[in-house]
C-alpha cells in the first residue's frame, strides 16, 4: 500500500471527525461480516491488518486454524453518513489473509480477484452492472407491503419511494454512483441500478448497497428484503447482471457490422454462459427460496436460450443504444440479489472465458415467447431448463469441473456442504401450505 493512500485515509478520518471504522468482508454465502475498530487503530490496520477468529465465520476455517487477518483495501474506504446520531463511521472492505500474509483461500473476494487476474492476463477487464430488486415491508415481522404500485409508477409518493430516494442519496454520498431507481412490477418492490464498474469494485458496491438499503429502512421502522421470492403470486427479486469485457478503452464485445453488434468473442462468451448455466445456478441462485422465483410466468428466466428482444430468455442482448460500442453487453437474467456477488461474478466470468478459450459456438437466438411454448415444442428446438430446485442445482454443481476450478477446492466443498444442509432442513419441514391442503382430507 502506498504511503499516499494511507495518509489520505488518515487525513480524512481526522478532518471528518470519524470515531470508528468498520472492517468488512464476506462469508461464503455473501453475508456481510466485520468488526469495528476505534479510528485511532486505523493506521495499524492499514499497515499490518487486524487479527480475528475466523472459526465461526460460515465457510471459513476450522477451530484449530482459526487465526486470520483482515487487511483493508484502501481503495474501498467510504464514510457512512446515514446514522441517527449524526456521527460518521468509516467503512472499508478487507482481503482476508493467513497469519503469514498469504491470501486465505476461503475468502470470496480472493476468488473473484483470482478470476479477474485470469481475464487480465488475457488482456481483458471485466465490467458488470447489476440490477438489484428488493421489497419494503412494514417492520412488524410480517410481509405486509407498503404500497400497491406497479412498474415505473411515480405516484403516489409513498414511504417506499421516499426511502428509495434516501438510499440513492446515501449511496452517492459514499461515492457509489447510481444510474437508475424506480418502482418495480410487484407491490412495494423497488430497484436501484448502479453505474457499471469493474467487477471487484461492483461486488464491494453490491455489499454496501444491500447494507445501505436495509439500514435506512430500519431507521424508519421498515424492513427491506432481498429475499428472492417473499410473496406468493407476485414477481420475485432478480439481479440481472449486464457484463462485458474491455481491452483498454475498447469494448471487446462490440462488432459494428454484426446484426446484433456482437463480436465473435462476445458470442463465444455468451455461449459459455449458456453451456454452463445449469452449473452456475447454485452460486447465482443459492437459496431454497431462489427456485420459487425461477418459475415460468413471473418474468424470471428458466429456459436456457438467448435473444435480443426476448425477456423470457436466460441471456438477452439489450438494444437500448444500438450500435453504441460502450453500451454493448450481455445480460444474464437468472441471478438474484441474495447471492454472494464475489462468487456470482466469478462464475459468470469463468463460464464466459471457458466459452472463449474452447471456441464455443453460439446457437441461434430465440425471439418468441418461450413461456407460451409447449414442452414438446421446447424439446424439438433444443431449449433446456435451469434446475427446478436447490437439490437439482446441487447435483449439477457436484458434476462441474468448471465450478471447482473457479471457486477452488476449499469454497467449492464448503459451499456445496452448506447447501446440502439447507436442502435437508427444508425437505424435512412440514409447511403451512401442506397442512392447509392435506390435513383436512388425509
Amino acid at each position: 500500500m502506498s504511503s499516499d493512500k494511507r495518509k489520505k485515509i488518515l487525513d480524512q478520518i481526522k478532518s471528518e471527525n470519524i470515531r470508528t471504522v468498520r472492517l468488512c468482508f464476506s462469508d461464503i454465502l455473501g453475508m456481510l461480516k466485520g468488526f469495528e475498530i476505534p479510528a485511532g487503530q486505523m493506521e495499524e490496520a492499514l499497515e499490518e491488518g487486524m487479527g480475528f477468529d475466523g472459526s465461526s465465520i460460515e465457510g471459513f476455517c476450522r477451530i484449530y486454524e482459526s487465526d486470520l487477518l483482515a487487511m483493508p483495501d484502501p481503495d474501498t474506504f467510504r464514510v457512512q453518513s446515514w446514522s441517527d446520531d449524526g456521527q460518521k463511521t468509516g467503512m472499508v472492505f478487507c482481503d482476508i489473509l493467513k497469519p503469514e500474509g498469504q491470501p486465505y483461500e476461503g475468502d470470496p473476494r480472493y476468488v473473484l480477484k483470482q478470476n479477474l487476474k485470469r481475464a487480465e492476463d488475457l488482456g481483458y477487464t471485466f465490467y458488470v452492472g447489476p440490477e438489484l430488486e428488493y421489497f419494503y415491508f412494514k417492520g412488524d415481522g410480517s410481509t405486509q407491503v407498503l404500497d400497491l404500485g406497479g412498474y415505473f409508477d411515480l405516484a403516489p409518493l409513498d414511504v417506499g419511494t421516499r426511502l428509495r430516494k434516501k438510499s440513492v442519496f446515501a449511496l452517492e454520498r459514499m461515492g457509489i454512483p447510481v444510474e437508475y431507481s424506480h418502482h418495480e412490477v410487484a407491490p412495494s418492490q423497488h430497484e436501484i441500478d448502479l453505474v457499471f464498474q469493474s467487477a471487484l469494485t461492483m461486488a464491494d458496491y453490491t455489499m454496501a448497497y444491500r447494507l445501505v438499503v436495509k439500514e435506512i429502512a430500519r431507521s424508519e421502522g421498515v424492513y427491506a428484503s432481498f429475499m428472492p421470492k417473499p410473496l406468493y403470486g407476485e414477481n420475485g427479486n432478480g439481479m440481472h447482471v449486464h457484463q462485458s469485457l474491455f481491452q483498454g478503452e475498447r469494448n471487446a464485445f462490440f462488432e459494428a457490422q454484426d446484426s446484433y453488434h456482437l463480436s465473435p468473442l462476445a458470442k463465444a462468451y455468451t455461449a459459455g454462459i449458456l453451456k454452463h448455466a445449469t452449473e452456475l445456478v447454485l452460486v447465482t441462485n443459492q437459496w431454497v427460496n431462489s427456485y420459487k422465483r425461477l418459475v415460468a410466468g413471473y418474468e424470471a428466466p428458466v429456459y436456457i436460450s438467448w435473444g435480443q428482444k426476448n425477456r423470457s430468455a436466460l441471456v438477452r442482448i439489450p438494444r437500448y443504444k444500438p450500435g453504441k460500442e460502450r453500451a454493448t453487453r450481455v445480460e444474464f437474467r437468472c441471478p438474484d440479489p441474495a447471492c454472494n456477488p464475489y462468487l456470482a461474478f466469478a462464475v459468470m466470468l469463468a463460464a464466459g472465458l471457458e466459452g472463449i478459450s474452447q471456441g464455443y459456438q453460439l446457437p441461434e437466438p430465440i425471439e418468441e415467447d418461450i413461456y407460451s411454448m409447449s414442452a414438446e415444442e421446447r424439446a424439438q428446438r433444443g431449449i433446456l431448463s435451469l434446475p427446478g430446485n436447490l437439490y437439482a442445482a446441487i447435483g449439477e454443481a457436484e458434476k462441474s469441473d468448471l465450478l471447482r476450478r473457479t471457486l477452488g477446492d476449499h469454497i467449492y466443498q464448503k459451499f456445496i456442504a452448506n447447501k446440502k444442509v439447507e436442502w435437508d432442513d427444508y425437505r424435512s419441514q412440514v409447511t403451512d401450505a401442506e397442512i392447509k391442503k392435506y390435513f383436512p382430507i388425509l
